[in-house]
């Protein structure tokens, strides 16, 4: 997708960074139904940072909502895949552009829930460059004021944004604490280990909502771009594709 996208480029690094996460959302945990879309039960999954619109689309191709084929229209004119799509059909809960607010998204529907008494769960796929934004930490008090228990959030803390290293620019440091004293339950994990990421989901959390804070690698495997802001939004050429696919490969 990334190098059929040509010089309109895409975001890799936050796509790479949490594949993994994807995985297991869709492998294991959320409760969906590719022949019933619109079922009223299903588990909400909203990507806050939707720079992981590479991985959220091999995911669903891998569910079965996208035919494999129809990956190719990403960033193509008149396509089914655009950078911030919104298409319940095809398991595309929330279109994204601006950050920041996703959680609040996901905090509106785990309310929705418990007044219609549903028993679905709301999950939210948070960036640590969105964290930045004051908007995310009202969603949080007002997940903790609910005691939102059908609302789950990860951060996908990779500690590189756009502009550089995320420490340089706004430390969240400590996260943890920061979460726990706004009243979430709380796991830190490694973002790129699937069994830590499955253990993690089943934290028990009875009247609070749950933080996995996943420590990750933006461009995680992708030679020459791993660890790089430049890998935000970068354009693959197919020289480069070559190469990165060759290593990915030896």
């Amino acid at each position: 997708m990334a190098l059929n996208a040509g010089n309109s480029g895409c975001h890799i690094g936050g796509s790479f960074s949490c594949i993994e996460i994807f995985a297991v959302l869709y492998g294991e945990v959320l409760r969906y139904d590719v022949n019933n879309p619109n079922w009223n039960n299903r588990d909400r999954f909203i990507p806050s940072k939707t720079h992981c619109i590479l991985s959220n689309f091999s995911a669903l191709s891998k569910a079965g909502f996208i035919k494999e084929d129809e990956l190719f229209s990403f960033h193509t004119n008149g396509g089914l895949l655009a950078g911030h799509p919104w298409n319940v059909e095809i398991g595309l809960e929330y279109s994204g552009g601006s950050l920041g607010m996703g959680l609040s998204v996901g905090v509106g529907m785990a309310l929705a829930a418990r007044r219609q008494q549903l028993d679905y769960r709301t999950y939210v796929l948070l960036g640590d460059g969105e964290c930045n934004e004051g908007s995310v930490w009202e969603a949080m008090m007002s997940a903790s004021q609910y005691r939102l228990d059908n609302l789950i959030a990860i951060i996908d803390y990779n500690n590189m944004q756009f502009d550089g290293v995320g420490d340089d620019i706004m430390s969240l440091n400590p996260l943890k604490d920061k979460t726990e004293a706004f009243g979430w339950k709380t796991v830190v994990v490694n973002g790129h280990d699937t069994e830590a990421l499955s253990s993690a989901f089943k934290t028990p959390h009875e009247g609070q909502p749950l933080m996995v804070i996943a420590r990750t690698i933006k461009a995680n495997g992708v030679p020459g771009l791993e660890n790089t802001a430049e890998s935000h939004h970068a354009v693959m050429k197919q020289s480069a594709y070559e190469s990165i696919i060759q290593q990915i490969e030896g």
